[in-house]
């Protein structure tokens, strides 16, 4: 994820900066709240849209779960729901998140975020495995937020634009970067791939203006900033730890890149290789190696905690190059992107496709079951039940068995051999 490495006071004034221009949400561990009102800080509700609340529905009838990593990506989630739901009367006793319910289209969505102050691959994990607990009929997987862009000669990525996870060349559509071995003066080597999800594309500006105009409290945090401070630096050039001048004071001239034109897509949507770790990318070095040989167009820090488990398409809104020159003035802006991308996929999707999928938790029910030891005890009960006396004694009295029964050895047997 990006921009993450601040202090954390510097991090605690940021969160208060955020949820001042918050709505509240509904969720599991909290009551319903009327339509269209603020609560008791006067901050509005549903990202300050009024929307339509429906009763309670079973947890059964959620069939996309979505997940996000911190605040501004919550709010964003929030904001594109056509409608909210109470909350359902069951919940798993192991189950810890915290949910906003609604709809999408024809599609009924949960909405969970890791804790606060919590980030990376085993946070991500902890959190899907609570909501397929308490939503055991989720079909569809969404990771949705923010990332680090990785520009290239091959991708002219941008601030504000889309990054969606998708395979290419022989990759999957995550890669979790630090199961390499990163040494000094050697070759990195990647050592895993991940699942791979579907994909899908479309222009998203419009609506995040459109959203804007209905939710003005939002406007200052999650508009799109001015495009002067859209600034990408060359690999050599750092900006100094802890250094709170800005990089036109310290950091030399950015690379000069065109303007996009009107024709142009803008945000423009990527698909392609995304790159996940549990360490948060601030090096330009490995950003450009990484998209030079991998073919990476961003880098995260949740994915690879839920594709062997919670397999989803990741959507990621780029706030940042990656690189030393983080700020969050692009955060808002970009998780809005990435969620209302989210939105329009799930409009397109027929329910009746999703009906037709399996449900997450049997997959992995599945893929458990796969993995786990054969109880070889089992298959020589029923080869006894199906043995004929007096067979294969022959083998007791070969050389090969004597020559190995006089030493310490093992013998393996494809199938299950019985003598009777």
């Amino acid at each position: 994820m990006a921009s993450r490495g601040s202090s954390q006071e510097e991090s605690n004034t940021s969160e208060r900066k955020w949820k001042d221009a918050d709505l509240s949400h509904n969720t599991l561990h909290e009551p319903k709240r009327a339509q269209g009102v603020t609560d008791n800080s006067g901050l509005p509700i549903n990202g300050g849209v009024d929307k339509p609340q429906q009763i309670a529905l079973g947890a059964e009838q959620y069939t996309v779960g979505w997940i996000c990593a911190i605040h501004p990506e919550y709010v964003s989630a929030q904001a594109v729901l056509d409608n909210t739901h109470e909350a359902p009367e069951f919940r798993h006793d192991q189950d810890n998140n915290n949910y906003t319910l609604g709809s999408i289209g024809k599609h009924h969505v949960v909405i969970a975020t890791l804790p606060s102050g919590e980030y990376g691959l085993v946070s991500a994990a902890s959190v899907a495995r609570d909501m397929l607990r308490s939503f055991p009929n989720v079909k569809i997987g969404l990771m949705v937020g923010l990332g680090g862009g990785a520009p290239s000669d091959r991708h002219d990525i941008r601030l504000g634009d889309v990054v969606v996870s998708v395979p290419g060349e022989g990759e999957g559509g995550v890669m979790q970067y630090d199961y390499g071995r990163t040494i000094q003066h050697q070759a990195f080597q990647q050592i895993s791939h991940l699942n791979k999800p579907p994909a899908f594309g479309n222009a998203i500006d419009e609506m995040i203006n459109d959203l804007l105009q209905k939710a003005r409290r939002l406007r200052k945090l999650y508009s799109r900033p001015a495009q002067s401070t859209d600034q990408l630096y060359n690999t050599s050039d750092t900006h100094a730890h802890n250094d709170i001048t800005s990089c036109t004071e310290e950091c030399g001239d950015p690379i000069s890149r065109p303007q996009r034109t009107e024709d142009d897509d803008n945000p423009a949507i990527h698909y392609g290789l995304i790159a996940s770790a549990n360490q948060l990318m601030k090096d330009a070095i490995t950003r450009d190696k990484l998209a030079t040989e991998k073919g990476v167009l961003c880098f995260e820090m949740e994915a690879a905690g839920l594709m062997n488990h919670f397999p989803c398409l990741v959507i990621r809104g780029i706030c940042d190059y990656s690189d030393t020159h983080k700020n969050k003035d692009w955060q808002g802006y970009a998780a809005l992107a990435a969620a209302i991308y989210a939105q329009q996929l799930l409009y397109e999707i027929p329910p009746a496709k999703v009906r037709a999928e399996g449900r997450i938790s049997d997959m992995i029910l599945k893929l458990k079951e796969w993995l786990n030891p054969p109880d070889y005890s089992i298959d020589y009960e029923k080869a006894k039940e199906l043995r004929h006396t007096n067979t294969n004694t022959w083998i007791l009295e070969a050389d090969f068995f004597q020559r190995w029964s006089s030493v310490r050895s093992h013998i393996y047997s494809h199938g299950t051999l019985v003598i009777a």
